[in-house]
């Protein structure tokens, strides 16, 4: 297959990525359908909040289960599996609420299917497209990242357009748009091969070039440090052969071959070879190739010494960040090659903690709680702000019928969608910004998160009127746009690039505990003012004062977070002054 063609298919792939995470953040859409689903069913705030919790847990709490499971299985298995979960987990809503009725520890079940569905489908989009653009990952993956944020935006705009004030029929567009959209992409989200040409050549050895020790010592060097990649190669290709990944393209293709003036420094060491591009591959015997499921991280040998130079071609079990060579060899004999990128030997690429010595790292359990305070605030009003809406807008205009209070709700779920949108971009700008410009610490942006999120706890305790709850939803879903924007970055500088994935399933541990508790004390808060109407129904007469007191709490837990922050800014300048140090001492 031509490059071009290659190109043609990665593009496509990676609309079909977006088309999928576009499909994945409906549990932000919660808010929506929840206070008319509530009422529908006789549901107090309690038992309303604990189904959305569900979908939360699904959502964050298999973070490492899923992650696992991408990188053994591929992509598209979890892309399927994805589709038939966000599928069967709508669907019984869209029934309980035509027969109004249904088990609430049921209901749980089907949003954390919900939930569950949309991790796995996300998960593969993503990885996908950073396998498919190995040198522009931040810029393939940024497209189904901002998808995942306009989800709710998307289908309250559609529901809204299609089916306004029809809460049925949006339950049904959750059911099928889903999964149509999920299944669909499924088809087209592949991971493709990547051709390789070197991207290094000769150095002439004329005037003042190596003299015969100076070549002789190369030599020697190379030799060694080409068996031991050689070695550490064929241990790889062992475990698992390249192209027999599931669900990879079927593509053959060749690799051009080595100009004959670079042909011996090829030969002698792969350390010559741009350690930021794949190697060549080279055909494998169809009778040999066996599926087998290891872990790439798990076949690499742990010592950096015993590390290949190197990459191996991106595939669909492959870790979602590069690796980049510890070797330094290289760089020591300049007079070798010219290297066409240079090795990013930043903090995220020295170092790797994860499994047992992240759990013993203190650093970890500071952005751990930074973590879960923050998106516990975010989440609650991401779930609830439906609930705000119509206790202000009884109070405020008791004339207003319900499709009007539908419509308000959707048009707050979709300020929250579109301001995390914004929130993710401008963390990556502002985060950047200060760390290549200000030469600051990235964490500073968790502390403009906090701050974003204290004004809007301030504004919800003081705004009774509606019009103006627009200041609630939009710093809400501005400072957790921002919070989530930076976090994977801060973790990757913090922990190492190598393990981001399991770590980050780590750190999604903290939503899923800390959103459970702020809605919890949402609902409990609620409903102490809520009365029974003669019908059934329950509604809170008394406005703001239905929810105040769970936004001060908030409030407190933000100040909490400012102080967290703060702190662990300190920790880890003393930290990173402590390894300058002990680096320096060595190096003396």
């Amino acid at each position: 297959m031509r490059d071009a063609e290659l190109h043609r298919a990665r593009l496509v792939s990676s609309v079909a990525a977006t088309m999928i995470s576009l499909a994945c953040g409906t549990n932000y859409v919660y808010s929506a359908w929840a206070p008319q689903f509530a009422d529908r069913l006789h549901l107090s705030a309690t038992e309303i909040n604990l189904i959305g919790l569900a979908g939360n847990m699904g959502m964050y709490s298999a973070g490492i289960p899923v992650g696992l499971f991408v990188d053994h299985r591929g992509p598209r298995p979890a892309v399927l599996a994805g589709a038939l979960c966000l599928g069967i987990g709508y669907a019984p809503f869209r029934a309980a609420y035509e027969t109004a009725s249904g088990s609430v520890p049921i209901l749980c079940f089907f949003a954390f299917l919900t939930g569950l569905g949309a991790c796995m489908a996300f998960a593969a989009a993503v990885k996908t497209s950073a396998l498919n653009w190995p040198h522009h990952r931040g810029t393939a993956t940024a497209f189904p990242l901002a998808a995942f944020g306009l989800s709710a935006f998307f289908f309250s705009l559609v529901g809204g357009v299609l089916f306004p004030g029809d809460t049925s029929a949006f339950l049904s567009l959750l059911a099928a748009g889903t999964f149509a959209m999920v299944f669909i992409g499924f088809f087209f989200l592949k991971v493709y091969p990547h051709t390789h040409s070197p991207s290094y050549q000769s150095v002439p050895t004329g005037n003042g070039g190596p003299g015969p020790s100076q070549s002789r010592l190369r030599r020697r060097t190379l030799s060694r440090s080409g068996a031991k990649a050689a070695k550490a190669a064929q241990r790889v290709a062992a475990k698992r052969p390249l192209d027999a990944e599931p669900g990879t393209s079927p593509t053959t293709y060749t690799t051009p071959a080595i100009p004959d003036a670079s042909a011996a420094a090829a030969g002698s060491s792969q350390d010559s070879v741009d350690p930021l591009d794949p190697p060549p591959v080279e055909p494998l015997d169809p009778s040999a190739q066996q599926h087998d499921n290891l872990d790439v991280e798990a076949a690499l040998p742990s010592k950096a010494s015993d590390l290949p130079p190197h990459e191996a071609e991106p595939d669909e079990t492959s870790s979602l960040m590069s690796r980049s060579s510890s070797s330094s060899c290289s760089s020591s004999l300049a007079g070798d090659v010219l290297l066409a990128e240079s090795v990013d030997l930043d903090r995220s690429h020295r170092i790797d903690i994860r499994g047992w010595r992240l759990l013993k790292n203190t650093e970890f359990w500071l952005l751990w709680s930074i973590l879960g305070i923050l998106a516990g605030v975010g989440l609650m009003t991401i779930n609830n702000i439906g609930q705000n809406v119509k206790a202000l807008w009884m109070l405020f205009d008791p004339s207003k019928d319900e499709a009007f209070l539908v419509y308000r709700q959707k048009l707050h779920v979709s300020i929250l969608s579109i301001a995390s949108f914004c929130g993710r971009l401008l963390s990556g700008v502002g985060s950047d910004f200060l760390v290549k410009v200000l030469h600051a610490n990235r964490a500073w942006c968790l502390v403009f998160a906090c701050t974003i999120f204290s004004i809007a706890q301030i504004f919800a305790i003081q705004v009774t009127n509606p019009n103006f709850l627009g200041f609630v939803s939009g710093l809400s879903g501005l400072g957790y746009g921002f919070l989530f924007g930076v976090f994977p970055s801060i973790t990757a500088e913090s922990f190492g690039i190598h393990g981001l994935s399991q770590n980050w399933g780590a750190m999604t541990l903290a939503p899923a505990i800390s959103g459970n508790v702020f809605n919890l004390l949402y609902g409990a808060v609620f409903d102490s003012h809520t009365v029974i109407g003669e019908d059934g129904q329950r509604y809170c007469p008394v406005g703001i004062t239905c929810y105040r007191n769970a936004y001060l709490l908030t409030l407190a837990a933000c100040g909490a977070g400012i102080a967290v922050t703060l702190f662990t800014i300190q920790y880890q300048y003393r930290q990173r002054l402590k390894a300058d140090d002990g680096k320096g001492a060595a190096e003396d």
